[in-house]
């Protein structure tokens, strides 16, 4: 029986993971990082999914601030050279010129990210890391460039080379001394090397002018090429020096690969903090290539709005490819299964395997493509049954091979159960046409119990269908919810966008339109849908698609005029303020001014004073004098503004200021016994409480006292008082209205009024106002008609007495 471990493997595969990690690996800085990267190591619990999250968040904040970013420039995956030195093997000097090269990168890594205040998670990474700086001082003194051994590693060597370099000189010039003098018998003057002897080529005619060995011949044979006897101890000699130049070597490079291997688990544990850290700066760095947010990993919902397919956005960054089409998944708490229905071709598959990629993808400490705040449960395991299980080779049907795999996947929340304490399984199902491959009616009652089973089981699962009853579970059971991908019915294509909460329609007779069946075959195919009733749910799916698009449509609507309001209200405000500010400033220029006035007034009367106690002052010094201090006083009450009037009260054509708007208008009427103003503010005919305003010159209005009980009294015919108080019950307010609206409701006022009528008709044009007059005076029980008081309405406001 196949482990939980070994079908979520295979659910791996369907997402194709494993192509999300080459990708990841195109982000990595060494050898070590990319095949960690190709693997792409899942977070066995939500607490180290969350560190390696913030690991990942960690340093995609360091490679931004460090000029050229994190560099693995020198790191080296020195796993076989260590195992073999460990061993007690001999490395060559190049392989240990590279673990001394990846020790520097490593002490240079660990300076750069070492800050237990900015970056905790990161430096754990670092504790017990040791970086080796003594051994790699003696590789790198033993060693140069290329991996070659340097003289300074032995005396032995050093000496040793000494007499190489020496014995090769002393060759090479008794070479040419017989180069000189058998000039005649060679082919060239050139020294060659045949078996790492040096030879000279003779003309086969002159070979036996010349002793020596002869090591080859041309084709042709016209040239021998010989090793003269004069030369031959001395290059016995360099050969024999060579050889003991090459044991002193290897065992040096003995001695360096004892030393590495008596480091071998530090080093080990090196290599795998360096391949960890590597992961992380790929994971960064893809995650910011993406655009992708960081994820809340163990929140109680699903929140992924704008999610985009990584290996799609991969596709058409890279490759070209068309532009992906995001989709927004909010899945509540309550809910347990999601059937996704629509036409084929129209992103239901892409749609799961987004969500089942995002997960993973944060269990393994990726950001997410998406926008806002992501946020999604912690899921111990994918399990999946996606794409055509046809096996030849097995003998399996496409249906059996579903099957095969769904009972597979209810083996493993069965184990996932066991080890949450038979609670909710913490695992996502994604299941591709669930219950197809078979009859329909048997296939649909098969879907409906195994997702009704996932439901009582499965912390949450997504499957794809095309069966009317599964559309309707929704309605019957809360943990289940409905989505379907979006069609246009004027292009009769898939629009790639998710809508939540209504069924789809397969629209399979549009999509077989536009793949060109015949249009007879689907004519015939439309009369029998009719005839079998599916029209009609057809239709009633349909009106939920156009009543949730003009939702939208209004909804978009309304946020567009939210905005503009909420853009004049910043402006409005924003130009109260500069008023405020104006008339501070301005107040404090005419403070300013009058008490510099003051100043020079009290000067003045200073010297009028000192003139006046002067002794030869007289008369008419004094009357002067007087008629100064007159004028001095009558300049200054002129600059003092005077103080609010207390009590104050706008009448009908007063400018006052609105505060609302901080903006000036002009009072049209007065009404609510003058608790109520309506004003004009430009375009803006608006009624508001008395105190919603003030004075031009910052006067607070006082409400009127409640007016007294008025004694019975005769009815003076030429003033507009009352001889009763005016109430609600006694006025009607018709602004607004046409004429003969008006007339209608004023009758209806008139039949239960007695006494008096107060009609608030406005101002404005004029119209209503003559078009009541003219009506009301042609009543036998109206005894007159006109303006009310200043205090009551005036001009906008008719009286009118009954009989």
């Amino acid at each position: 029986m196949p482990s939980t471990l070994d079908i979520e493997a295979e659910a791996l595969q369907l997402l194709e993971w494993g192509r999300l990690g080459q990708q990841l690996a195109q982000f990595a800085g060494s050898v070590l990082g990319r095949k960690l990267c190709e693997a792409i190591p899942l977070a066995p619990n939500l607490e180290e999914a969350r560190r390696r999250l913030e690991e990942t968040a960690e340093i995609l904040g360091l490679d931004g601030l460090l000029e050229g970013g994190l560099s693995f420039v020198g790191v080296a995956d020195t796993t076989d050279t260590v195992q073999l030195c460990a061993k007690g093997g001999c490395s060559d000097g190049e392989a240990l010129l590279q673990l001394a090269n990846t020790l520097a990168a490593a002490r240079r890594l660990r300076r750069q990210i070492d800050d237990p205040l900015l970056r905790p998670v990161s430096t754990a990474l670092l504790v017990g890391l040791r970086t080796l700086p003594e051994l790699e001082q003696q590789l790198r003194f033993a060693l140069e460039e290329g991996g070659r051994v340097a003289d300074r590693a032995s005396s032995a060597l050093e000496a040793l080379r000494r007499q190489l370099a020496a014995q090769r000189l002393e060759r090479q010039r008794r070479l040419q001394e017989l180069i000189r003098r058998w000039a005649a018998q060679l082919q060239d003057n050139v020294v060659s090397q045949r078996h790492n002897r040096p030879v000279l080529a003779v003309k086969a005619s002159a070979v036996g002018q010349i002793q020596g060995q002869v090591h080859d011949s041309s084709a042709s044979g016209s040239t021998l090429f010989i090793e003269p006897q004069a030369v031959v101890a001395l290059g016995n000699r360099i050969a024999e020096l060579e050889g003991q130049e090459r044991q002193e070597e290897r065992r040096v490079l003995l001695n360096l690969s004892k030393a590495v291997g008596a480091e071998a688990d530090g080093l080990a544990a090196l290599q795998n903090c360096l391949a960890r850290l590597d992961l992380a700066l790929a994971r960064a760095r893809y995650s910011a290539w993406l655009g992708a947010v960081k994820p809340e990993l163990g929140s109680q919902h699903w929140q992924l709005l704008e999610l985009r397919h990584p290996l799609l956005v991969w596709q058409e960054r890279q490759e070209g490819g068309a532009p992906v089409v995001p989709v927004s998944l909010q899945i509540e708490p309550n809910l347990r299964v999601v059937a996704i229905t629509g036409p084929n071709t129209g992103g239901k598959t892409v749609t799961l395997k987004s969500l089942g990629l995002a997960t993973l993808m944060a269990r393994a400490g990726l950001f997410l493509p998406c926008q806002g705040t992501a946020k999604l449960p912690w899921c111990a395991a994918v399990l999946a049954d996606i794409g055509d299980e046809q096996s030849l080779q097995q003998n399996l049907s496409t249906f059996s091979g579903h099957v095969k795999r769904i009972a597979r996947i209810l083996t493993a929340i069965t184990n996932l159960q066991s080890a949450a304490n038979g609670g909710l399984a913490p695992a996502l199902v994604l299941l591709d046409e669930v219950g197809a491959g078979t009859d329909p009616s048997e296939g649909s009652a098969l879907a409906t119990a195994l997702l009704q089973q996932l439901a009582a089981t499965v912390q949450l699962s997504v499957a794809t269908t095309h069966f009317g009853e599964l559309k309707a579970l929704k309605y019957n059971d809360p943990r289940f919810e409905n989505a379907s991908v979006e069609f246009n019915e004027a292009s009769l294509r898939p629009t790639y966008r998710l809508l939540w909460g209504i069924p789809g329609r397969s629209n399979a007779l549009a999509v077989a339109r536009r793949l060109g069946l015949p249009e007879p075959v689907l004519q015939a195919a439309e009369t029998m849908l009719e005839n079998q009733g599916a029209s009609s749910v057809n239709s009633v799916i349909f009106g939920l698609e156009e009543q949730r698009q003009r939702q939208q449509e209004a909804a978009e609507e309304a946020a567009a005029l939210l905005m503009r309001a909420e853009l004049l209200h910043e402006e409005l405000q924003q130009r109260w303020q500069q008023q405020q500010q104006i008339k501070i400033e301005q107040q404090g220029l005419a403070r300013d001014q009058l008490v510099g006035s003051i100043r020079e007034g009290q000067k003045e009367v200073r010297q009028l004073i000192k003139r006046l106690r002067r002794g030869d002052a007289g008369g008419e010094d004094a009357r002067q004098a007087g008629q100064r201090l007159k004028v001095l006083e009558a300049a200054h009450r002129g600059q003092i503004a005077p103080p609010p009037v207390k009590g104050w009260l706008p009448q009908v054509g007063d400018r006052v200021r609105l505060l609302s708007l901080g903006k000036a208008a002009e009072v049209l009427a007065i009404g609510d016994g003058g608790n109520s103003l309506q004003l004009r503010c430009g375009v803006l005919r608006l009624t508001v409480p008395l105190d919603g305003i003030e004075g031009l010159h910052g006067e607070k209005p006082v409400a009127p006292p409640p007016a007294p009980a008025a004694t019975p009294a005769r009815v003076v015919k030429s003033s507009a008082a009352s001889s009763s108080p005016r109430t609600s019950n006694n006025s009607v307010d018709v602004r607004g209205m046409r004429v003969h609206e008006a007339e209608a409701v004023v009758e209806e006022h008139l039949r239960r009024c007695r006494g008096t009528l107060w009609v608030v008709h406005g101002v404005g044009t004029g119209r209503l106002k003559r078009g009541l007059r003219s009506w009301l005076e042609g009543l036998n029980y109206v005894d007159k008609v006109c303006d009310a008081n200043q205090d009551e309405g005036g001009p906008g406001c008719s009286v009118v007495w009954l009989r």
